[in-house]
């Protein structure tokens, strides 16, 4: 679609090159104020300051004044697909049981597997189509989706062929990770070693053979999956050309940044558990670190510590970790506020997390994050609205009044 946006009160996040941003870096938001954007082909065509506005050009036009335009989220951690819900565990958890005995009652991980494994692909497309309408609806236009509740080869194909019939119907992009070592199932209880053979031996070739991932995951964590273990999966997918993004330091620091550097991976993910050691382990890499503040809220555990992050020079992203267990919420909106509110971090420094920072971490630079001349037109329009620290501020509202994939609207097609 070719459309012209003009009178718009701020163009956020306007870039001419692409950049990773660091520390001190992520305080910049470039905007121009009273601005004018062209969509050509679904596209970034051009854009400006009104007084050079091409108000001339015969084509659709949007008057946007008293509103803002910046590009869309980018949510570059999710499990999204799944089948079912888990209230009954929100509600164990308000009874007092921890996550970690909900999934020692059989709760957690296995539960959503369970309820995968018996739920057909169409059924599951269905339900995940849903979310996934929902997410962009709520600003979200470039996106990572997960694997991980199968457990099984025929289970943990079935979520990533859903993923993929996704990226072939909608035209955000949709990048999918393959997280077979999420838990290990009951039919390898007391055995995670035959389990991790299964994953490395037989799942992961058959993954690779049908292209259904780009990158592979590990929950390094206490109780799932040590240091060892995520050595091997993480190696065994570099053979297959998958990168790396691990479940790391979510309840306790084991080691595991320490060894997603050492194998190069692309993201750590969660954080919420942060030693300086670890920080001091990133800094020697290119690995992005991505925080999950939803998570923290509803489990209500620490928030990642994003200002010792920032304060060490290194780069930062925000997700919603969208899952039926720890985090049944995919709205974007409501992370950026959260990163102001529990983290400390300025409007400007959620925004480059929740937008070009993003698209690093699900390596859409080159498309999304930013509002620079031959990206994909995936754009938010807000509603009339002081400034962009509103967005933010006046959490739990939308304040979104539109949203662009590719030029097309979404919410008033």
């Amino acid at each position: 679609m070719n459309l012209l946006f003009y009178n718009i009160q701020s163009l956020l996040q306007v870039r001419s090159e692409n950049k990773l941003l660091k520390g001190s870096e992520m305080k910049v938001l470039p905007c121009i104020e009273n601005a004018w954007l062209l969509v050509e082909n679904g596209k970034i065509a051009d854009f400006g300051e009104m007084s050079s506005c091409p108000l001339h050009l015969k084509l659709k036009k949007v008057d946007a004044k008293g509103k803002i335009i910046l590009p869309t989220w980018i949510d570059s951690h999710t499990h999204l697909i799944y089948a079912g819900n888990r209230e009954n565990e929100f509600v164990d958890r308000i009874n007092g049981l921890s996550y970690e005995e909900i999934a020692k009652r059989g709760g957690g991980i296995l539960n959503s597997a369970k309820k995968l494994q018996e739920t057909t692909e169409e059924e599951l497309f269905k339900q995940s189509e849903k979310r996934l309408q929902e997410v962009i609806k709520m600003g979200t236009g470039a996106i990572e989706i997960k694997s991980g509740y199968g457990l099984t080869i025929e289970a943990e194909l079935k979520m990533l062929k859903v993923a993929k019939k996704l990226g072939n119907k909608y035209k955000l992009p949709i990048k999918k990770t393959f997280l077979g070592a999420h838990a290990v199932p009951l039919a390898y209880k007391g055995d995670k070693s035959a389990y991790i053979q299964h994953i490395i031996n037989d799942m992961l070739p058959k993954v690779a053979e049908q292209n259904l991932a780009e990158y592979i995951d590990i929950f390094c964590e206490q109780g799932y999956f040590d240091l060892n273990d995520t050595e091997l999966i993480m190696q065994a997918g570099k053979k297959y050309g998958l990168k790396s993004k691990i479940h790391v330091n979510q309840f306790n620091s084991i080691g595991g940044i320490e060894k997603a550097v050492q194998n190069q991976a692309l993201s750590v993910d969660h954080l919420e558990v942060l030693t300086e050691k670890d920080l001091k382990d990133l800094q020697k890499s290119n690995t992005i670190p991505v925080a999950l503040p939803s998570c923290s809220l509803f489990l209500s555990i620490p928030y990642t510590p994003a200002r010792k992050i920032l304060e060490a020079q290194l780069p930062l992203v925000l997700a919603t970790d969208y899952n039926p267990g720890s985090t049944p919420n995919g709205n974007m909106n409501l992370i950026v506020s959260l990163a102001c509110i529990k983290m400390n971090m300025t409007p400007e420094e959620a925004i480059n997390a929740a937008t070009i920072n993003a698209a690093y971490a699900i390596e859409l630079e080159h498309k999304v994050g930013s509002i620079t001349k031959g990206k994909l037109a995936n754009l938010i329009l807000t509603q009339e609205i002081p400034s962009y620290s509103f967005l933010p501020y006046s959490f739990g509202n939308n304040h979104i009044e539109e949203v662009y994939i590719q030029g097309e609207p979404q919410i008033n097609p």
